[in-house]
């Protein structure tokens, strides 16, 4: 998954916490039952002054290129919202 903007947040270990609807798994637990990677925009980190010591074992520092290079020449779906 590709964060940008104030989404960078979510890669910092601690951040993404609580549980969205009752019932529902902690979010911590569904970020580790979704595995995958997440790629971070390195510009959004500077902005927000994220220190990369702070994110997920499983976040990486990349851009648009890093992540067209991963896309490769296969069809891929992106939403934001």
């Amino acid at each position: 998954m590709f964060l940008a903007k104030d989404a960078v947040r979510l890669a910092v270990n601690g951040v993404a916490r609580g549980v969205a609807c009752a019932g529902c798994p902690p979010i911590p637990e569904l970020f580790e039952r979704a595995g995958g990677k997440y790629l971070v925009c390195p510009i959004c980190v500077d902005a927000k002054q994220i220190d990369k010591g702070d994110l997920l074992p499983n976040a990486e520092i990349g851009g648009t290129i890093v992540m067209w290079r991963w896309i490769g020449e296969d069809a891929a779906a992106t939403f934001s919202y």
